[in-house]
């Protein structure tokens, strides 16, 4: 199989991002007067979405006040595409027939390019709510470039949005008829099972992360690690890394008993089993990375 086949699921498209007109001071001045502007609005990490899962556009007159606003580019017409973000704390706004769900419940069923503009902006629009000050000073700042950056007005510093790179990776048998999987203590009493992750510490390769995360999860040592193609993450603002590997012994495999209670080889049978919702156990949404590695590994 190649990396094609089975793509990271909100990495399906290249979406026309626009940024050299970043640089145009009333750029967003302007959007947010254009009736052709095509808003996603956010609610916390929630966009309103219609059924089959489409995400319903805004205009700009329907944002309400408090909204923090970011250019994300131009569509297919050449119409611009801009994301104004609420907290989740705020009022849930009133849009008639949609429901409001988050990018981990339907990121996967949206077409490509609304994939890739959910996620694009949940993760610019987070920053700009989250991040109102100067790291460096505490002083606060004021948007710049339509949304991407923030001046400091005490230190005069320039910041950008930060992102945090994370590997996932997942592990067959030496002889690849098997699948490792690890249940999360985050997960409760669910039986959910999942790809080993983890983020890359300061001055650690990709690899050697990979490396690192899957023997103390899961006390497993790898061989044949390949890249398979990543997505970005924005929970809080990470870029997911995924990589598949081979173990080098099979009975090596046990759960460190604190983040990961429990691991288990799985055949192929019981993978497709549990895709199909039959079995005892669970598999990460349609969302996430992970599936799309598992669902490699298993050759659907």
């Amino acid at each position: 199989m190649t990396t094609k086949d089975v793509p990271p699921p909100l990495a399906r498209a290249v979406i026309d991002r626009a940024a050299q007109e970043r640089l145009d001071d009333g750029l967003l001045d302007r959007i947010r007067t254009d009736a052709d502007t095509r808003v996603l609005l956010l609610h916390g990490d929630r966009a309103p979405v219609g059924s089959p899962a489409t995400l319903q556009w805004v205009a700009p007159d329907a944002v309400p006040d408090g909204a923090v606003w970011a250019f994300l580019g131009r569509d297919d017409a050449h119409r611009p595409v801009a994301v104004a973000a609420l907290p989740a704390s705020a009022d849930e706004p009133m849009i008639p027939g949609v429901e409001w769900a988050g990018l981990r419940a339907v990121g996967g069923d949206l077409d490509a390019d609304e994939a890739g503009r959910f996620v694009q902006g949940l993760s610019i629009g987070r920053w700009l709510i989250d991040a109102p000050f100067c790291p460096a000073c505490g002083g606060e700042t004021r948007v710049e470039q339509a949304g991407w950056s923030r001046r400091c007005l005490q230190c005069g510093r320039q910041h950008f949005p930060r992102t945090d790179p994370a590997v996932i990776v997942a592990v067959a048998s030496a002889d690849g008829e098997r699948l490792l999987l690890g249940r999360n203590a985050a997960w409760g009493d669910i039986p959910t099972y999942s790809t080993f992750a983890g983020f890359v510490e300061a001055g650690e390769s990709l690899e050697t992360t990979v490396e690192r995360e899957v023997a103390e999860e899961a006390g497993v040592r790898l061989d044949r690690i390949v890249y398979r193609g990543s997505q970005a993450w924005p929970y809080p603002r990470s870029l997911m890394l995924g990589f598949t590997a081979h173990a080098v012994a099979d009975a090596e495999a046990r759960a460190d008993g604190e983040e990961i209670l429990d691991v288990r080889w799985f055949t192929r049978d019981e993978i497709r089993d549990a895709l199909a919702g039959r079995g005892e156990i669970r598999l990460p949404g349609r969302a996430s990375i992970a599936r799309s590695l598992i669902l490699r590994w298993v050759g659907e």
